[in-house]
């Protein structure tokens, strides 16, 4: 069933995506060759109208190609007012930037059923992402070392955290053994020896482990977004999509600029298994998960990076201000580092999944 749950949560982004770009390339007059589903080799397909339909082999993404797209294609004079290169820049924006918009309805769709039926929907503080602290347990090896509210750990043994996940990990791995904390205490920097408690506890698998612990909470904080009727839900809906879009571009500039880890970027495989994992919880956690994904593609779509969608916008802009396109052999090249960034992305978030979860699943599965 997991993978079941994954191919519905992939199929349900990839079309609202791939439906923005459809849509307004229709509404705008170019014609559409290809709606695919999926990358690479065809599985199915039907052409209807002068659209073939496909389903392809490589599910994680897809594709709308409209007559023109490529430079230098080759057409007759009958289709170049229907070509995508011979419209006018804002319309060739307008497709480009619907697809983004689209995951934003499929999160403004989601909030707003949950919405209409008095479920709230939740928006975490970023200041919950970090390694502050919000708690001190009494009589804890944190309090006994002197650990005090507000506190934010940067470094455990000269290894540095930026976030809260990350922090836990290593005081896990060393129950009983003193670490040496490197803490922010407001502008001063401090050390502070410490050694966890070593606590018995389950992993996912049900098996009895024993892990460090400090006796330290991190700031919970959610702004909770509710309606009081069916009718205020449209507005609300449109609030929940708006400060989740916030949160999400603040979490990206913190990854930038390095104040949060880039080892918390999870990739298909880490999606795949948090899908399962909200499916196995309820219809409310799976749809709140694909709403806050979609969000994310959105935004991570509209950056200025050749071959995602705020890369054409990017080109697009350039040739508003220019009154004529770039060179197609500096596009290319701009594709062609773009695409290789991209690989990089994808290589090192695989690495990430990998590490994070296909790693301690062969560990638990092999004999001891």
């Amino acid at each position: 069933m997991s993978i079941f749950w994954a191919v519905v949560f992939f199929g349900l982004l990839i079309f609202f995506h791939e439906l923005g770009h459809f849509i307004l390339a229709k509404l705008v007059g170019v014609k559409v060759l290809k709606f695919s589903l999926g990358f690479g080799p065809k599985l199915l397909g039907k052409k209807i109208g002068e659209t073939e339909y496909l389903i392809s082999a490589i599910p994680l993404g897809g594709y709308v190609k409209p007559l023109g797209e490529e430079p230098g294609e080759e057409m007759s004079e009958e289709d170049k007012p229907r070509s995508f290169q011979y419209q006018p820049v804002w319309k060739r924006a307008a497709i480009v930037v619907a697809g983004p918009v689209f995951n934003l309805v499929l999160a403004y769709i989601i909030f707003l059923g949950f919405l209409s039926v008095k479920l709230p929907v939740a928006i975490p503080e970023l200041d919950s992402m970090t390694t502050t602290i919000e708690n001190v347990m009494d009589d804890s090896p944190a309090m006994k070392a002197g650990l005090k509210k507000d506190d934010a750990i940067v470094a455990i043994n000269g290894v540095s955290v930026m976030d809260w996940s990350e922090m836990s990990e290593l005081f896990s791995k060393n129950p009983g053994k003193e670490v040496v904390l490197k803490i922010k205490r407001g502008n001063e920097f401090i050390n502070i020896q410490i050694i966890p408690d070593a606590v018995k506890t389950k992993d996912e698998s049900g098996n009895e482990v024993v892990v460090g612990r400090i006796g330290i909470s991190k700031k919970m904080g959610a702004k909770i977004i509710q309606s009081s009727s069916i009718f205020s839900a449209p507005f609300k809906a449109v609030e929940a999509v708006y400060d989740w879009v916030v949160l999400t571009v603040e979490v990206v500039i913190k990854l930038v600029s390095g104040s949060v880890s880039a080892k918390q970027v999870g990739g298909p495989i880490l999606i795949v298994d948090a899908a399962a994992k909200a499916a196995s919880i309820g219809a409310f956690a799976y749809f709140n998960f694909i709403a806050i994904i979609s969000i994310n593609l959105a935004i991570l779509n509209l950056l200025p990076v050749p071959v995602l969608d705020g890369g054409h916008i990017l080109f697009f802009a350039i040739e508003a201000v220019r009154g004529r396109p770039l060179n197609d052999k500096i596009i290319m090249i701009a594709n062609k580092v773009g695409m290789a960034l991209l690989l990089l992305l994808i290589a090192f978030v695989f690495y990430n999944d990998i590490t994070r979860i296909v790693v301690p699943w062969i560990q638990k599965s092999m004999p001891q």
